[in-house]
């Protein structure tokens, strides 16, 4: 755990029980700390309960020893492709979520509202503003968030961590 980079591209082969620290302490810990990475459990006194205890908590496999080693192999390198995914997702989510944060608050509220699907004019009148000036605000939203099309900033807001909540006074 001390020698544990996140931002590596790595899969996790733990044995259920291991000296210092068992595999399910380490899951803990990974947990504990938000680390998404794939987790493949091995063990020769391993349970039923014990497995659906482990994938319930994210990891991706329980192999009971013996094991055969080119399956093993072959589900390492899976899940290192799925771990590129999963880093790939990650910084998609970040730099999503940059964009949004360039945004000011009222900008932010007629976001909540073009998510919401409400039309300029409903926006004005939910806000108390012009309709120029929530086209003002939309183009300025497409702008700080490179979108071209509202399609485009759908994508942005949906594979953002921090997605625009939706305002309890939008009908």
């Amino acid at each position: 755990l001390a020698k544990f980079d996140p931002n590596a591209i790595a899969v996790l082969v733990l044995d259920v029980r291991m000296p210092g620290m068992s595999g399910l302490e380490v899951q803990e810990h990974l947990i504990a700390r938000k680390c998404d990475i794939p987790i493949i459990f091995i063990s020769g006194h391993g349970d039923v309960s014990m497995a659906v205890s482990t994938l319930k908590k994210g990891a991706v496999d329980f192999i009971e020893k013996p094991f055969d080693q080119a399956a093993l192999r072959s589900q390492v390198k899976r899940m290192l492709q799925e771990a590129r995914q999963r880093r790939i997702r990650a910084e998609r989510r970040s730099l999503n979520d940059a964009l949004l944060s360039k945004l000011t608050p009222r900008e932010q509220h007629v976001l909540e509202r073009i998510v919401s699907g409400r039309l300029n004019k409903q926006i004005a009148s939910d806000l108390g503003i012009s309709i120029k000036t929530v086209e003002a605000h939309r183009a300025s939203i497409m702008d700080k968030t490179n979108s071209g099309t509202v399609a485009d900033l759908m994508r942005v807001v949906l594979n953002a961590n921090k997605a625009p909540l939706k305002d309890s006074s939008i009908s």
